[in-house]
């Protein structure tokens, strides 16, 4: 098994396992040489432009994972939903009704943006590693649908969770089916793990979370731990949510910056971490992001930790500044954590 899989199933290794999030993108020459001649979209929906580029950060880094190359948006056309980029997404026809989310559509697994499971399996045959498939989480899909677009703080889709409470949890039970059939077919055709993206939970108090977020991310998680591969969450700005999200059953939670990775395992006894250098330490000069990285790995002693950002990688990140932080990291000699450490 590799050292990914062995540490989300809590195997504390003599080393952290490393990829990052959004490894696969725009920060890439050989992305953006693809990205020159085909729009996004195009390459999002044919599996083996997706392919390859999920397989060029293992190529240029060896990183320990490859996470397919999608967007959270993939399965929303097939449920009838239009959706452009412009260059975020942006929908068409809000969805705020309980006429607008019974006219959905719950397509059946292998319908739901079947590109992506191809996109799976063309990258599985040809990778040295486990390819992770991923899918939004409910709370952050329906916010886009509600606000019809993307937004510093979701006011719209806050405020519909509270005067149409029916009508959200409606919402939100036919986007964790959807989710459920997708990852279903990203694990058949290959993938070894899968990760469920909550970019915008983090904007919830705990009670409001708990009610509309919790119980459909517990039963996505239980219906793919069911078909045998291990299930990490990530949510943005969500340090006030560990308690809720270690009720999840997931076996990993990526933990963004503004957590230390020692709070967040007290909080999440049992659970592989993920994290948590800050994206923009990328930008730093070279000595003191490795001396960021070196913190974090410092942190992540005393139980299974997968070396990772706090979020994706951003625009214009220099190739060689992710090369020097995969070299510390497999370089890394993980010692067990004193009690003085983990306590700290």
């Amino acid at each position: 098994m590799s050292v990914y899989l062995e540490t989300l199933r809590g195997r504390d290794g003599e080393r952290a396992p490393v990829w990052f999030m959004r490894q696969a993108g725009r920060y890439l020459p050989e992305y953006r040489r693809i990205r020159e001649r085909h729009s996004f979209w195009e390459m999002v929906r044919t599996p083996e432009l997706a392919a390859e580029v999920t397989l060029q950060p293992v190529e240029r880094f060896g990183v320990d994972a490859a996470i397919l190359f999608q967007d959270i948006m993939s399965p929303l056309p097939d449920m009838g939903v239009e959706v452009e980029f412009a260059p975020g997404p942006v929908i068409a026809r809000p969805v705020r009704d309980a006429a607008s989310v019974a006219a959905l559509r719950v397509p059946p697994a292998g319908e739901v943006a079947p590109f992506a499971a191809e996109a799976v399996r063309l990258a599985s045959q040809a990778s040295p590693v486990p390819v992770i498939g991923f899918a939004g989480a409910p709370l952050t899909l329906a916010a886009y649908l509600v606000e019809g677009g993307g937004s510093k703080d979701f006011a719209t889709f806050r405020a519909f969770l509270r005067s149409e409470p029916l009508v959200a949890e409606a919402l939100l039970a036919k986007l964790a089916d959807v989710a459920v059939g997708y990852l279903a077919s990203q694990v058949a055709a290959g993938a070894r793990a899968v990760q469920l993206f909550d970019s915008w939970a983090g904007l919830l108090d705990r009670r409001t979370y708990a009610r509309h977020g919790a119980p459909h991310l517990r039963r996505i998680v239980r219906a793919v731990r069911d078909l045998g591969v291990p299930v990490t969450y990530m949510a943005v700005g969500a340090g006030h949510l560990l308690e809720e999200v270690a009720g999840l059953g997931c076996d990993a939670v990526s933990v963004d910056w503004r957590t230390p990775l020692r709070a967040a395992r007290r909080l999440l006894p049992g659970k592989a971490l993920q994290g948590n250098l800050d994206p923009a330490a990328l930008f730093a000069p070279r000595e003191a992001l490795l001396a960021e990285a070196l913190r974090v790995l410092d942190e992540g002693r005393g139980g299974p930790h997968v070396f990772n950002l706090g979020h994706g990688l951003l625009p214009g990140t220099d190739p060689d500044a992710v090369a020097a932080v995969v070299d510390l990291v497999k370089g890394y000699a993980r010692r067990p954590a004193s009690a003085a450490e983990v306590g700290a």
